[in-house]
């Protein structure tokens, strides 16, 4: 593990959907019981002279429209030193279920890229960008997870071209879940393609830790 590119003294805020929500808000405040509460614990135990301060602002169910929404109070407000964003597959799912009223990509990639504008104006924080992620192998013809394996590139090609765009990190999940189903079944990490279990969380985690331990 490299040297963590978070420094003593810092705020870092994550921001998204009940991935990052996790129970944050009841029963489970203030982080949650996923990724978030496991990267906190993960800097702690590997890098105990560092006293960060963590903020999680992560809603259930939320698309990027929700967090347009609220993006002043819920992310610019609490001036965090580093945001993370997490979200895209409600906005996803909301465009399978009706594509003239869902989230479109092209409407994903419009309003992401207004709020990472917004904040690099307004803001002099660092910036990880988390792409969604689908835990599932299935790409039988017709059913509802190949549809979605089938329309998840266009979500995550924008949130790459967003981070190569503002010149942020960029944690790809998804590649990462799907190297993992190479070796072990989806229920290992998930009892659906949407929120993992403990085991998925602390993946997670991990693999956040890993690029913000990176050089450059």
């Amino acid at each position: 593990m490299g040297e963590l590119c978070i420094q003593d003294g810092q705020k870092i805020l994550f921001i998204g959907d009940s991935i990052t929500d996790c129970g944050r808000r009841d029963p489970n405040t203030p982080l949650g019981t996923g990724y978030v509460n496991y990267f906190t614990q993960l800097v702690m135990a590997l890098y105990p002279e560092r006293k960060i301060e963590y903020v999680n602002t992560g809603i259930g169910g939320n698309r990027i429209t929700d967090l347009k929404a609220r993006w002043d109070v819920d992310a610019m407000d609490h001036k965090p030193d580093w945001l993370s964003i997490k979200i895209g597959i409600n906005d996803l799912h909301s465009y399978l279920a009706d594509p003239n009223n869902g989230v479109s990509p092209k409407l994903y990639a419009e309003i992401y890229d207004y709020l990472l504008s917004e904040t690099k104006k307004k803001l002099d924080c660092k910036i990880i960008l988390i792409d969604p992620f689908y835990i599932s192998t299935d790409r039988s013809s017709g059913s509802f997870q190949s549809k979605v394996l089938e329309i998840l590139p266009e979500y995550i090609d924008i949130v790459h071209k967003m981070s190569e765009k503002y010149g942020t990190k960029l944690v790809k999940l998804h590649d990462m879940f799907q190297n993992q189903l190479k070796y072990r079944d989806a229920s290992t990490f998930c009892p659906e393609p949407v929120h993992p279990n403990l085991v998925g969380h602390l993946i997670m985690a991990m693999e956040l830790l890993k690029v913000l331990s990176e050089e450059g």
